[in-house]
């Protein structure tokens, strides 16, 4: 039988990245819940952590994880079939990897009335589209918004939609680097804005574009920040356009080549013993994704 308390224990030092919040969230001294990880390796004769800052999963402590987000979510039908076993009746809290412009966009409208329904907290992880993924390969979250269609062992995906970016820039950006009209091989000789060393989709839109190779860019890991410093004029970058359609609308951003937008499918990555809420959020998200996404061409 699993000791339950010794697997809470490890998912808070994970979740909260460290054993002093994991330690605060449980309401224990940080020794205690050394002690209870040091006794929960003891008991399965091998690591579930890499002692590091901040603390990892083990891959047996990634089962591990895996197994406690599907217990709680589990637990919970439980509870709302027999409500005396709720004894303090707490919100649930779920774990979600998504991206910084899903996000900056249309997740709060899609899931504010859900969670006032369902009586539900989140705990939102903010990772890359391209690697979400590995959020729940580590056990850390209960599902996650990527842009990869295969899931991970135990999971099953779902895709909502796709998020349209366009290539924008200030008009002094252009009319300091492009005073006679914007080619596309151009591109690649201009500052651009790229959100960190996981995204690569000004990457892809170049090579869309037809040009190869490398591009001098900055890196900027904020959605609100890429649009200020792309309406300040420091780069060209690819921004999603439910983001900007106010500062298209106004000239403050212009599109630097008309009609050749680039469209991110957005799947949505649940655990199939993930318990009727995870359902619930799921049917949710797959029918009202529709009002902020656009349909994606496989």
């Amino acid at each position: 039988m699993f000791d339950y308390k010794l697997l809470s224990a490890l998912a808070a030092v994970v979740e909260q990245a460290g054993f002093e919040r994991g330690a605060q969230v449980l309401g224990l001294s940080q020794s205690a819940i050394s002690q209870r990880i040091k006794l929960l390796e003891a008991r399965i004769g091998q690591p579930v952590l890499v002692r590091a800052t901040p603390p990892t999963p083990t891959d047996v402590g990634r089962r591990l994880l895996n197994h406690v987000q599907q217990v709680r979510l589990l637990e919970r039908d439980l509870q709302s079939q027999v409500p005396a076993l709720d004894e303090e009746g707490m919100p649930e809290r779920l774990r979600i990897a998504l991206n910084a412009d899903s996000l900056a966009t249309w997740w709060a409208e899609a899931v504010s009335g859900f969670c006032a329904e369902q009586h539900l907290l989140l705990d939102l992880v903010v990772e890359d589209q391209t690697v979400g993924l590995k959020r729940m390969r580590a056990g850390e979250v209960a599902a996650c918004i990527c842009a990869s269609e295969r899931p991970v062992a135990g999971a099953r995906s779902l895709l909502l939609g796709a998020m349209r970016y366009r290539a924008l820039a200030s008009p002094a950006f252009i009319a300091r680097h492009f005073p006679a009209g914007v080619r596309a091989d151009q591109l690649a000789r201009t500052p651009a804005l790229v959100f960190g060393p996981d995204d690569f989709l000004q990457h892809r839109y170049l090579a869309s574009l037809g040009v190869d190779g490398g591009f001098e860019h900055h890196l900027c890991p904020s959605s609100e920040g890429f649009i200020r410093l792309t309406e300040a004029g420091l780069g060209w970058g690819l921004v999603p356009e439910l983001q900007v359609r106010d500062q298209l609308e106004r000239g403050v951003l212009v599109e630097l080549l008309p009609d050749k937008p680039i469209d991110v499918p957005l799947y949505w990555h649940h655990w199939r013993s993930g318990g009727q809420l995870l359902g619930l959020l799921t049917d949710h998200l797959a029918q009202a994704c529709g009002q902020w996404l656009v349909p994606y061409q496989q």
